[in-house]
Formats: structure tokens, sequence, C-alpha cells
């Protein structure tokens, strides 16, 4: 075959002066992509591609292999002195005035904008860590994860807390535990999996989400009490330096592309302004010879169309606990050394939120290292020696939120979880409440004669909702929006899907049945939860037509909440132990917020400044705990707190009881926060028999106690009159921290769950 004749360009193609000289050589560029040699050159990289795999089985030798090349120690150099230079030692500094199954996952996300379709290629998911030894070797973990939770918008608006997005998340303030309406399954508020109570089973099988084989005729959900901070403002561009850097929620970017999709063009480096040139490798960019993917400047738009600068009252900072595993950095554990600050320097309390309570005060409390626990106890001591009255409040369940009974031992893990509380020099309680089963005669009469289990109503309503809303995403393809085949696939609503239609069908069936059976004009209100807050009903006054069914339940509060003095707060996805403390084994990432407005208040009955934001959000809080709140609307549209930040301030709710929360140290509400709790306490043990509990001290009184012919969080007695009288007094969701529970036994026996190895992992 004969030679293309030499052409300068393409046919037709005129060059100009700037082009020839920025690109002298263009054509045998192209003859040279066009020629065999081209081809030589990808076997070239295959090879580095293949080399590089094999030298990570050389690092499992040398656990320092990120940091001893020399480009790679002058940018921990750079990235040392940038944290030595910033309060807490974090990476990022204190900025003024802002407002404040991952396969699945990954597979569902690409799969909304298919290829073909307007918007593929604008949802890129990477999953990180990568368990895999032979692709990775010594750049993998088995025990540690990326627990942080945080979204950036558009480098204007930030989201940073303890809140997954996931099922069994939404909640309201008087946590409703019972999803069952005898008026019809189309007043659902949980469906599909999203009813959970991961007390009684974890999530099955998540890609068939519509399926739950947890029955809400028997059991209630585990409500959930989190906290998010939406954020504007300067520090809104420190979380979006992390997110290039390390972005969580089970992935990486840049750290990630380096690490494990280096040679996938389908994945771009992230290069930001401010942070471009020689300062680029302090977000892990790397410029290999042939890269692989383009190098994509952020943000897309003129930084001035942004909202940085002053856009309120607080002062914000970004910590996070990182390390080499998680971000490709030297340890960092800026959220630890921002607690053990704060609290050190407190002068009149520290309230604490957290899933867990695991610190040591010393050096020798082998496994725990991490040292929140000694800041606590010398603040405490020094208030002592000064004569100051001084609290630390504690708020934590009284079991973290894995599946199965504490006596079993399958939960060997979850009591050595428990053991490591003490009550030395604080005061710790748990968060309870109760619904009732809304099991009416008629709807189990429904049940008996469609034939169809109320588990299949459930799955038939999950499926209905899917269809809806596909259907809606398919009216809109007049606009330009499709699904692909993917989501079509996935989502037919054509009837072609069998399985789907034999649920709907079943549904259909159920609902046929409704109008033979008689309802005897029972019109009471599905859930209870709301009588114990404010302005609620007595549970004795409400309409009856179901037999008495109740249910309690622990709440989770699975983020890290601490809020000093009224004056200073840290919100984020840190618990209070190891994992999530010391910086090398689980990756998180929370905010410090101060804010410079103040309103007047009281401590310790003297006039006192406050910060309004650290202020309001306390009084907030525990005016739900004490239920001084009413309840929630499901419909959040007129919810000022349900708005993004920069659109309106939150609510409030000024008023008597807004007042009488006013004083943290105040004798009179210290008198109603415990004494609400010793109530609620002795109600639930009575009742119920909810565990765990003061009275079970070894494993002979956990069986007396919760015989097994009790249905876990069921009544102890369902033939007790009293039931509904008792249930009045109930007020908010306080009860106290169990702390002498299996106190006469070894919570969790030296084993194969329990060890040397894996005391590290459980703490």
């Amino acid at each position: 075959m004969a030679a293309a004749p030499y052409q300068e360009g393409e046919p037709g193609e005129e060059r100009s002066l700037r082009d020839h000289l920025e690109r002298p050589f263009e054509s045998l560029r192209q003859r040279f992509q066009d020629s065999h040699l081209q081809d030589l050159q990808g076997l070239k990289a295959k090879a580095t591609v293949f080399k590089h795999k094999i030298g990570k089985f050389q690092n499992l030798v040398n656990p320092n292999h990120l940091h001893d090349e020399e480009h790679e120690k002058r940018t921990d150099e750079k990235r040392s002195f940038i944290a030595k230079s910033q309060r807490f030692g974090s990476f990022a500094p204190l900025r003024e005035a802002n407002r404040v199954k991952c396969a699945h996952t990954k597979h569902a996300l690409e799969a909304l904008c298919p290829e073909g379709t307007p918007g593929y290629g604008n949802i890129r998911v990477m999953r990180h860590p990568d368990h895999n030894v032979f692709e990775n070797a010594a750049d993998m973990t088995f025990y540690w994860a990326h627990h942080e939770k945080f979204i950036v918008i558009d480098y204007n608006l930030a989201f940073i807390g303890g809140l997954d997005i996931c099922f069994g998340r939404w909640d309201s303030r008087q946590h409703p535990l019972t999803d069952m309406h005898p008026a019809g399954i189309h007043d659902e508020i949980w469906p599909g999996q999203d009813f959970n109570n991961c007390r009684i089973m974890d999530f099955q099988k998540v890609v068939d989400w519509e399926s739950n084989q947890l029955n809400k005729a028997d059991y209630g959900r585990m409500p959930w009490h989190d906290i998010h901070m939406g954020v504007i403002g300067d520090c809104v561009y420190d979380i979006a330096e992390h997110f290039v850097l390390a972005l969580t929620e089970e992935q990486r970017w840049n750290f990630c592309k380096r690490d494990k999709y280096k040679h996938n063009d389908r994945y771009d480096w992230l290069v930001i302004k401010g942070r471009e040139g020689s300062d680029e490798d302090l977000i892990s960019v790397q410029r290999p010879t042939h890269p692989m993917g383009q190098y994509i400047l952020h943000p897309l738009g003129p930084i001035e169309t942004k909202k940085f600068g002053p856009q309120g009252t607080v002062n914000a900072q970004v910590v996070r606990s990182s390390c080499d595993w998680s971000s490709g950095i030297l340890a960092e554990h800026s959220i630890q050394t921002a607690y053990c600050d704060v609290i050190r320097n407190a002068q009149h309390y520290v309230y604490i939120e957290n899933q867990f309570f695991i610190t040591a005060t010393g050096d020798q409390q082998f496994p725990i290292h991490n040292t929140i626990g000694r800041a606590i106890v010398e603040a405490c001591v020094r208030a002592g020696r000064e004569g100051r009255k001084f609290r630390v409040i504690c708020v934590i369940p009284a079991i973290p939120g894995f599946a199965g009974n504490l006596s079993g031992d399958a939960a060997t893990g979850t009591r050595e979880i428990v053991t490591d509380a003490s009550a030395d020099h604080i005061f710790f309680f748990n968060l309870r409440t109760f619904d009732r089963l809304n099991k009416a005669p008629a709807l189990e009469a429904q049940v008996e004669k469609s034939g169809v289990s109320y588990q299949e109503v459930q799955r038939a309503h999950a499926e209905e909702i899917m269809r809806q809303t596909i259907g809606i995403a398919q009216g809109g393809a007049q606009e330009g929006i499709q699904m692909g085949p993917e989501g079509a696939r996935r989502f037919k609503t054509d009837g072609g899907d069998k399985e789907k239609e034999r649920a709907l069908d079943k549904g259909r069936a159920f609902e046929a049945e409704r109008e033979n059976v008689d309802h005897g004009g029972f019109a009471g209100v599905d859930s209870i939860a709301a009588d114990a807050m404010l302005h609620g009903n007595k549970v004795s006054d409400e309409a009856w037509a179901a037999p008495l069914t109740f249910e309690p339940q622990l709440l989770l509060t699975p983020y890290e909440l601490l809020i000093v003095d009224d004056r200073i707060a840290i919100c984020g996805s840190a618990n209070l132990n190891d994992r999530s403390q010391m910086g090398t084994h689980d990756s998180e990432l929370a905010i410090v917020m101060e804010d410079t407005r103040t309103i007047p208040s009281t401590m310790d009955g003297q006039p006192y400044a406050a910060g309004y934001h650290a202020a309001t959000l306390r009084r907030f809080l525990w005016r739900e705990h004490l239920g001084l709140l009413p309840p929630q609307d499901l419909n959040g549209n007129n919810d000022a707190n349900a708005q993004p930040p920069g659109d309106c301030d939150n609510a409030v709710y000024e008023g008597e009881e807004y007042e009488y929360v006013a004083d943290p140290l105040g004798d009179q509400l210290w008198e109603l926060w415990t004494g609400y709790a010793t109530r609620n306490t002795d109600i639930f043990r009575d009742l119920f028999h909810a565990d765990p509990d003061d009275s079970i001290k070894s494993f002979d009184d956990y069986s007396k106690f919760l015989p097994e012919r009790i249905k876990q969080g069921h009544l102890y007695d369902p033939n007790r009159t009293d039931v509904k009288e008792k249930l009045d007094q109930i007020r908010g969701h306080l009860v106290w921290m169990p702390l002498d529970f299996l106190k006469d036994s070894e919570m969790a026996e030296k084993g194969l769950q329990v060890n040397a190895i894996t005391e590290s992992i459980y703490t």
C-alpha cells in the first residue's frame, strides 16, 4: 500500500502562525498515531501498568511507601507546615463569617445516565478502599472505612454532619415507630426497606429494596436522631478541597484516581483554583508521562460568582481524621485535637451527643488510645478546685446499632463496646420512645379474606411507589429526560417484570377486600408517638380498636455533636472512639463553629452572653428530648429548619419552653431533666422490661428479666389494665443510661470475637 502523501494538517484546513509555533510537527504526530509504532507505545504503557501492580507487593514490607520518595517528602513537608500553622493541626484554616452495599450504589447511580442518554458521563462514582489484595497489596485495608458524610454543591453550599444517605434515616422529632394504616396502605411513610430496625435485623438484599423481611405488623422501626449542618461561606471551599483530595461516602477522588483508577480514562484528575502549579500535589494531582483522563479545573464557573467571603456570623473551621490509606497523607487527627482543646478549656458545661463513648483518661488503658477522657477529667478537676458548678452531660444509645439479642454469643462484640462507658464525673442518658402497633381486627380480617400477608402488601406498595416515580420520569422524557436502557431494564413498568406484577396483583387483591370488612367506624391516629411531645394527646384518650400492642425502641444518635458553654459547637461524622478519633483508622470530617453573634442569657443564674448558634441549637435539642417541642409535620415545605442556609434563619420556637431551657446549669431545669429521665426509665422497665437495664446484673438476671416467650420490645404483661395511664406519664425521650447493666458478669469474654487483635476494631 502506498504511503499517504505528506500533508500539513487536514485537507482544506489553514493553520495559524500561533498554531504552527505551538505544534510545529502536528502532521508527524498524526502519522505516528496511525502507524504500528503507536501499538508499541500501547504495549509499553501496559507493561508499565503491570510493573506498577507487581511493585505494590514490595510495599507490604514498606509501610512508608507513599512517603519515602523525594517528591512525596516535599509534599508531606508542605502539608505539615500548613497544618502546624492552623488551629487543632487541621488542614483547613479558621474561616470567619460562615452560615452555618457501595457496589449497588455505584451501579444504581451510574445507571441513571447510561451511555446514549444526554447526561452520560456526568455521574462518576469511585469506590474505595479496594479489598483486592492481588490488585492493591499494601494499599488496601480490611477493617477501616470511610465514615465521612458531606455534600458540596457548586462550591456555594455544603452539608456536613452525621447523616447517611441511605434507607432508615428519615425521621421526625416525635420519632414514630409504627407504619401500619388501617385506613389504607397509601398512608405509609417508610416504604420497602426504608422501614428498618437494625436491632432486629440488618438490611437484606438492598438491590431488592422493595421487599422487606421485617414485618410492620410485628415490629416497630428504629427511630433515628441525627444532625447535619448546612454551610455557606469560605469553609465550603475547604470542604471542596477535601473532596478533591479525598471524596468520601466510600469513595476517593484524586487519591483514588492515583491509587486505583490511574489507568482508566473515564476518571479525570480534578484541579482546584488556589491549588494549581507547584501546589497541585497538595490535592494529590499527578502528571504521568502518559496520563489517562483529563485535568479539570474547578470551580467550572468564575470564582467571583461563588458565595465566598462574609455570609453570616459564624467562625468555622473544618477538621478531619485522615491518613495514608484513606487520603494518601500523613496521619491527621485534628478532630480529636479540637475535642480535647475545647473540652479542656470548658468553664461551665460539656454536652455530647454521640453513638459511642469509648475513651481513655491516661496512657495505660489498652486498647484505648484517644485521650478525650483525659480532657474531660482535667476540666472537671479544675472546676472542682475553683469551686465552679460544672457538668458533663452525655446522650448516647444504650446499645450501638447492631442486630441481635445482647445475651447471645453473637453479641460479644456489641457487649465489648458497652463495657467501655464510665460514670465518673459525667452524667449519661439514653433516648427511648414508644408507639402502638395499630394492628386493628379489621386489618387482620382483610389479610385473612384476601389471602395476602401484610408483608406482601408492603411489597406491593413499594412497587407502586417505584412505578409512579418512574412514570413521572418517563413523562419528563418529552423534555429530553430519558431513563436509558439500563434504567428501563431495572424499573420496568410495562408488565414485563412478572415478579413485580405479581406483587402488585397481591396488593390489588388485598385492597379489593376492604369493602367486605367491617372497620367499625374506627378513626384513631395510626401513631401515638406525638403523645410524648408538647401539646400531645393523652394515650388514655386515644381512640382504640386494636388490642394493646405497644412497642418501645431506643433512639440511635449516630453522629458527633459537642456543645461547650453555649458558645462552641462541633458537628460531624466522628464517633467518640479510637476508630474515629485516631486518624489512622476510619476517615472522618467535622466542623468547629463559634458564633460572633451573642444573645443575652444566664449561666448558673448569672447573666451570660451566649453564642447564638450554639445556644439555640442546644435549646432546640433539649426541648426535643424533654418533650417541650410540638410534633413535626411530615411535609417540610413550610418548615424553616428544612430550608438551605441563606434562604431563612432557623426556627428556634421562642416562648415559655424556650426560656425554660435557657440556663443549662439552672437547678430547676436539672430537676426536670433528671426527673423526666427517672420517671421514663421506671415506666419502660415496668411495662416493657426494656433492655438493657440496671436490674440486669448477670446473665441469669437477663433470662429472668426478659424470657424468650416475650417478643422483643413488646409489653411484658399485655393483660395489665393500667398501661395507658402509665404511658400518659412519659414525657419526651430521656432515660438514664444503665451503667450497672451486667456488672456482675464478664460482658465480653476473650475468644475469637474479642481478643487483643479485634479489640482495636471494636474501639
